[in-house]
């Protein structure tokens, strides 16, 4: 029987001309019941853009007849950046005339029309859409004379979709709505559609956590099914699942997390043995209850990743395993994947051990008490935790010897203090805090990444079809804008030396600095977001050749894979069917996940900045010490120690008229000679917030 793959295999020949259907169902004999099914072959191939049938109706790869396929995002300006499945391919940028109906997110074919040069990047245009991202959007309900629309609330979806009256929807002009497309925008045609919710207006607590979760297309149950077999699932270890596996429940392990975290996925242990340090990081076995295409699993692969909507959780896994049998409870048995490694004093891996385990957490530990004990040196905490307090100095001695090394061959410390919203028990905030990581939180990060070096480079020796986390260079026009930057403040990256040390250095040099965390934001958005693919191309902000997401299976798809890859490996090696299997999955397992990691990440951000606003509503008129963060030629975005940030506009500074100047990234007085310039401090004061847009205005006060 012939399978997509074949196919495929065919068309990458270097002698392969573009074929019509005839020929190729002659080259692999296609007849009778076997022509129907290559058919279907051919057609979902073209369907996915693996394949491109051209105006005189041959069939060729898209790569070689200069059409790439990605995900294309938007930008609110217009244009479009085309982000390719293809490995070391410049992104593509597309002018909005180009789009031909494409939206952002959306999953397209684009043809280059002009190829890279003097650092800008790859021009092309949107031939076709695969697949469409979103299918309902939520936004703004605008009633006109003669129409109605919906302005989304992502002005990344550049298109307002038109909509017609319905008498049995009640809907106001500004409420907030969710939409459904019932027609895609294409080169000459705005995309209409269906009102199906109204949530009135934004900014109310509890509206704007609805709004957020379905801008995103969040999932916030899951479908009885799924709650039905985790249920199944959810059973005690059973007697010969333990003899199978490593007994490790007499080795003293604790977790480490923040005091609100219930799925607890990690556990780690640490002995000084001769010469060195036996690290154990003992992972939750999600891979035992969630089994390859089961309903658990097609559920985890759709949302990709849990999501962390301040005090609610979106998780990937129901209760009954997030919080239950796969969660690392102290005090009960449970199943796990141990990397246990023989670490030297120099911090190199001489040798490791990967099995499948049963363990036994002696003690949940929080951050804050293992802070208390290593960092504060506090009585009352040493005496609570007498038995564990050694481990703990000795964990935090082998993690300073890890840090060093990753510093050594150059990754990147970027240590940004994390936003804490508190909010009430209706969701209002109460107060927003300004967190950074303690000696506890540095050491689990440390042991991970440890851990997920050793599995991926293991895996990759292997020749194991698997899930890489990858995070390429800067480069192109990318590169350019930072040098911009960077120039003012006296540092520049040559282009012929891209390299984490290169980066590290100029992290240290700004050490302490008034544009420390600018410069430090510059770098970190100069470099392409880390994603995951089937090839190990390596992490530049960690400097690591291997690397995966082996340590929260629990709240990532990606971990649950490389979990399955590796129990497999472990358990009675891979058959070439399997392996031929899992390699044409792991493309759509990597492109997916990669999406709905973006998706989380946007929606938590989302719902913080509402937060910010709402809470900052209070304060309008009050004066408040900041520092400018950025400087445009609209104004200087300024941040206050809690984190939040606005926007003190130019024309709110009455003083002087004030220039840009872009070398300098400053604004001058053209009278006064008076400078405005990243990392400077500035009084401001509160004068505007919309919690709506989520957008906050200072002046200077």
């Amino acid at each position: 029987m012939i399978n997509s793959e074949e196919v495929l295999e065919y068309m990458r020949q270097e002698s392969y001309r573009p074929m019509g259907y005839p020929e190729l169902m002659a080259v692999f004999k296609s007849g009778g019941k076997d022509e129907a099914q290559f058919a279907k072959i051919i057609g979902q191939l073209e369907k996915e853009g693996e394949i491109i049938r051209t105006r005189k109706d041959k069939y060729g790869l898209p790569e070689r007849m200069n059409i790439y396929r990605g995900v294309i995002k938007l930008s609110q300006r217009g244009y479009g950046i085309l982000l390719s499945d293809q490995a070391d391919t410049d992104d593509i940028f597309v002018y909005g005339r180009n789009l031909n109906g494409a939206m952002h997110e959306d999953r397209v074919l684009v043809r280059i029309h002009q190829r890279a040069g003097n650092n800008q990047r790859p021009e092309g245009e949107v031939i076709r859409a695969i697949t469409r991202a979103n299918h309902e959007l939520v936004g703004t309900y605008e009633k006109r004379k003669n129409m109605a629309q919906v302005i989304p609330d992502d002005s990344r979806q550049i298109y307002p979709i038109y909509v017609k009256p319905d008498s049995k929807m009640k809907v106001r002009n500004g409420d907030k709505v969710l939409v459904s497309i019932t027609s895609f925008p294409d080169k000459d045609r705005y995309p209409e559609g269906k009102i199906v919710e109204v949530f009135g207006r934004k900014g109310q607590p509890g509206v704007d956590l609805q709004i957020v979760i379905k801008k995103h297309a969040l999932r916030d149950t899951f479908p009885p099914g799924v709650i039905e077999e985790a249920e199944q699932v959810a059973r005690p270890v059973s007697e010969e699942e333990i003899a199978r596996r490593r007994d490790l429940r007499d080795v003293r392990m604790v977790t480490i997390d923040g005091e609100d975290a219930k799925d607890l996925d990690d556990a780690v242990s640490v002995q000084r043995i001769e010469g060195g340090y036996r690290l154990g990081v003992h992972i939750a076995d999600v891979s035992y209850y969630v089994k390859e295409d089961s309903r658990l699993d097609k559920e985890a692969f759709e949302r990709g990743t849990s999501v962390y909507l301040i005090d609610k959780v979106l998780p990937m896994l129901p209760h009954e395993l997030s919080n239950g049998i796969c969660s690392l409870n102290a005090g009960v048995d449970r199943l796990a994947m141990s990397c246990i490694m023989e670490i030297e004093p120099s911090g190199s891996v001489r040798k490791y051990e990967l099995c499948q385990s049963v363990i036994h957490v002696d003690q949940r530990m929080t951050y804050t008490a293992v802070n208390r004990i290593l960092t504060d040196n506090d009585a009352e905490h040493i005496e609570r935790y007498s038995e564990l307090v050694e481990d703990f100095r000795l964990m935090k001695e082998l993690a300073d010897i890890l840090r060093e090394e990753r510093m050594k061959r150059g990754a990147l410390d970027f240590d940004f203090p994390e936003t804490k919203v508190i909010v009430n028990e209706v969701g209002f905030p109460i107060d927003i805090k300004c967190r950074e990581s303690g000696a506890g939180e540095r050491l689990i990060e440390d042991f991970m990444i440890k851990a997920n070096e050793v599995v991926a480079e293991h895996l990759h020796k292997k020749e194991m079809p698997t899930l890489y986390r990858v995070h390429e260079k800067p480069q192109g026009d990318s590169l350019t804008r930072l040098n911009n930057v960077l120039g003012v403040f006296g540092h520049k990256v040559q282009e012929n030396r891209v390299e984490p040390k290169v980066f590290a250095k100029i992290l240290t040099d700004i050490k302490d600095s008034p544009g420390e965390k600018t410069i430090a934001l510059m770098l970190l958005r100069s470099m392409k977001h880390a994603r995951y693919v089937n090839q190990a191309l390596g992490h530049f902000g960690l400097a690591s050749e291997y690397y995966c997401h082996f340590t929260s299976p629990i709240r990532r798809y990606p971990d649950l894979i490389v979990h399955r890859v590796l129990s497999l490996l472990l358990q009675e090696g891979i058959s070439d069917k399997k392996r031929a299997q899992l390699e044409k999955k792991m493309g759509a397992y990597g492109d997916h996940s990669t999406m709905q990691e973006i998706k989380a990440e946007e929606a938590e951000r989302d719902l913080v900045d509402i937060k910010k606003c709402q809470y900052m509503q209070q304060f309008i008129g009050q004066e408040f010490d900041a520092r400018i963060s950025s400087v445009l030629s609209f104004g200087f975005f300024v941040e206050l120690p809690n984190t939040v940030e606005g926007l003190v506009h130019i024309s709110s500074i009455a003083d002087d008229y004030y220039e840009f100047n872009d070398k300098a990234f400053t604004l001058v007085g053209t009278h006064t000679g008076k400078k405005y310039s990243i990392g400077d401090e500035v009084k401001v004061l509160l004068v505007k917030v919309d919690v709506d847009a989520a957008k906050i205005d200072f002046e200077i006060a």
